[in-house]
């Protein structure tokens, strides 16, 4: 999944507006206690990282 695949989803999931704060402040177990957006910046694949929020909110089948 490319970066831009995932903002995509991103902004479709919690509306344009949210997604960036979403990904800054909220913090995923699942990601070793990172943030989306740090995950991202120390090179996490993008697709490791939408699982990962999938895993925390009910994404639609559609969008996983």
């Amino acid at each position: 999944m490319r970066l831009s695949d995932f903002w995509d989803r991103m902004n479709r999931q919690f509306g344009r507006d949210y997604a960036e704060s979403w990904a800054r402040d909220v913090v995923l177990r699942e990601l070793g206690g990172r943030s989306a957006s740090q995950a991202l910046a120390e090179c996490e694949p993008a697709k490791n990282v939408w699982r990962a929020v999938c895993q925390v909110v009910e994404v639609p089948a559609s969008e996983r």
